[in-house]
């Protein structure tokens, strides 16, 4: 069982910066690829960036790629989404997730999901 709680969004300004972090409860959190996903009103959840369980290998949606970095410390349990040069278009509840199968970008094959946190950029 893995528990996740996500932490740092807020409100910025368009052109601006934000870190979102994900702690993880459980001595088996190194076992699991972890990514994050946002859900913006009125619209479906969306992949936004994913990584393996050993921090090697990450993908990215194309809205964000470039600007966004997922990265992982093992050994706080926590991964981490740096987000630069936002836009109003990233206004979403951001949630990160764990799965211990393959299956970066699909939604369902994770396993645990946080509460979410609130990203607002404003124009």
């Amino acid at each position: 069982q893995v528990q996740l709680v996500e932490s740092g969004g807020g409100l910025v300004q368009a052109g601006g910066s934000l870190r979102l972090s994900c702690a993880a409860s459980g001595p088996t959190f190194s076992r699991y690829g972890m990514g994050w996903f946002r859900q913006a009103p009125g619209k479906e959840r969306e992949f936004v960036a994913a990584i393996v369980w050993s921090g090697g290998r990450t993908t990215y949606a194309d809205s964000v790629k470039d600007r966004f970095t997922i990265s992982r410390d093992n050994a706080k349990n926590t991964v981490y989404l740096q987000m630069n040069s936002l836009k109003p278009e990233d206004t979403a509840v951001y949630y990160c997730a764990a799965r211990s199968g393959p299956g970066m970008v699909n939604g369902r094959y994770y396993d645990y999901w946080g509460q979410g946190t609130q990203v607002t950029v404003s124009s």
